[in-house]
């Protein structure tokens, strides 16, 4: 059976939906098959990826951290710790390593408060936005 993917956006439409995917699923319970069904909220969007790495890359360009210059994806792993309250183990051959979640399954409500935590280190840093990327 190939996977069937949808958005539901609202009740009736869901509802209609749902009908169409019954028919098409249960022939195959009734054969015994066994099915995976998975609902979640949308993941984020393609301008939300856009917007974090263009605020990533300006503070990569203007924030020292600790007498060093990280990259852009550096940041990302620091801030959305940050935003998960996530923790440090102590790596297999020193150091540490941040366990934590991948941006690219965030919902688009999470990234949402990923870029707003993003905003508001930058401000914190005293920083200026360049618009040339972020726009």
């Amino acid at each position: 059976m190939e996977t069937i993917r949808t958005g539901l956006y609202a009740p009736h439409q869901a509802h209609q939906f749902l009908m169409i995917l019954w028919q098409a699923i249960k022939p195959r319970l009734l054969a015994g098959e066994r099915l995976h069904i998975e609902v979640r909220t949308e993941k984020r969007s393609d301008p939300q990826n856009r917007l974090m790495w263009a605020l990533l890359g300006e503070i990569a360009e203007q924030v020292e951290w600790h007498g060093q210059h990280l990259s852009a994806t550096d940041w990302k792993v620091m801030l959305t710790a940050s935003l998960r309250k996530q923790r440090a183990v102590p790596g297999i051959d020193g150091g540490f390593v941040v366990l934590g979640d991948r941006t690219s399954q965030m919902s688009k409500s999470e990234m949402s408060e990923l870029i707003e935590l993003i905003y508001a280190f930058m401000a914190q840093q005293g920083m200026n936005l360049n618009q040339k990327e972020a726009a």
